[in-house]
């Protein structure tokens, strides 16, 4: 099929896509149509809960597999839309709706593509595509659960919006619960132990913490508290104050390594990881994608923000179409020309590629 012809289809099916709910968990509709994407195209594949995958047509166990992933769920919509994030809607060459950005166009854009080079003969490498569920809760049953199932990854495409440049790294993140104690009583007595005085400190101890490693891709590590309860009553002093603290993680450091530093140096009464499963990731900036992208004009950068690639061991480049800053704002949009420019850089892309 024409390219043009297979990016009409990919827009419509987007467009399907913002109208059909899918928030995390959520996903069983917009997988239909996905699947409908497939039959469409006389495409097998195969569906796991919420997400659907495909190998291409001539999948040989001896050669190399490229993965190609993005996801269709979404974040719930903020009070702040003036349109209605359930309506796909044209105007002045952008297409507005919920998920049309994050990451809608990429995932169209990659089925577009997977579909272009699907029933070729002769491919240097195997193509594997996976429409993956869960990735905005960073949930268990998204691409991570899916790694079993489907074919052996070599090396991996994850598609979220990036204006076609290379996001050769990602921050990982661990979520940490702390808390800082001291000595409960009654207000209308002295205490030298309060604990959210004894907050104070801690606080400080965070906004000034560097950790050593710095990353030539992603900078530094960066740690932000991003929320602070304790207390009842007006008149009692708590016996701890509860600490969350969001930590961006650079490729210098493993997730296991930081939460070690910050149980080991942290004036919390206990620090705790919830998850230790995001880790950074990146792609050698010599690989074949990374060098055949280069080739192409396009820019090598470190992304600040989260992905699927997290949940990936193998190496990993994030490219695709619309800008990561819309993502999760109010009236998301995607200009139609990214998805037009994202499909043909794409199918560019791995024409030029020797994995």
């Amino acid at each position: 099929m024409k390219i043009e012809k297979l990016t009409e289809k990919a827009i419509s099916l987007l467009k399907n896509l913002i109208e059909t709910q899918s928030f995390s968990k959520e996903e069983e509709n917009t997988a239909l149509l996905i699947e409908s994407w497939f039959t469409e195209h006389s495409i097998p594949f195969k569906r796991t809960k919420n997400n659907i995958w495909a190998t291409n047509k001539y999948f040989d166990d001896s050669k190399p597999t490229l993965l190609l992933n993005s996801h269709h769920d979404t974040v719930h919509p903020n009070t702040a839309y003036t349109k209605d994030p359930f309506k796909a809607i044209v105007e002045d060459g952008k297409l507005y709706g919920l998920g049309s950005n994050d990451a809608g166009g990429c995932l169209v854009s990659l089925l577009a593509t997977f579909t272009y080079f699907y029933a070729q003969e002769n491919l240097k490498y195997n193509l594997v595509i996976v429409a993956s569920a869960e990735e905005e809760n960073s949930g268990l049953n998204g691409l991570n659960s899916m790694l079993p199932i489907i074919p052996n990854i070599d090396v991996a495409i994850v598609g979220e919006p990036t204006l076609m440049d290379l996001a050769v790294a990602e921050k990982g993140l661990v979520v940490f619960d702390a808390t800082v104690s001291g000595t409960p009583s009654h207000a209308a007595h002295l205490n030298n132990n309060n604990s959210i005085y004894n907050t104070i400190e801690v606080l400080q101890w965070f906004k000034d913490f560097k950790f050593d490693k710095s990353s030539d891709a992603l900078g530094d590590v960066k740690m932000t508290v991003t929320q602070i309860n304790a207390g009842k009553q007006h008149n009692v002093v708590p016996a701890h104050v509860d600490l969350v603290i969001d930590v961006r993680v650079n490729d210098a450091y493993s997730n296991k390594e930081i939460a070690t530093i910050l149980q080991e140096q942290s004036p919390c009464t206990t620090i705790v990881p919830r998850s230790l499963r995001l880790n950074s990731s990146s792609i050698a900036i010599d690989h074949a994608l990374v060098k055949a992208g280069v080739a192409m004009g396009r820019q090598t950068y470190g992304s600040p923000t989260l992905s699927d690639q997290s949940v990936l061991s193998c190496q990993s480049l994030k490219l695709g179409p619309g800008d990561s800053k819309r993502s999760h704002s109010a009236d998301e949009f995607i200009y139609l020309s990214e998805i037009e420019e994202g499909i043909q850089i794409y199918i560019d892309l791995l024409n030029r590629v020797i994995i």
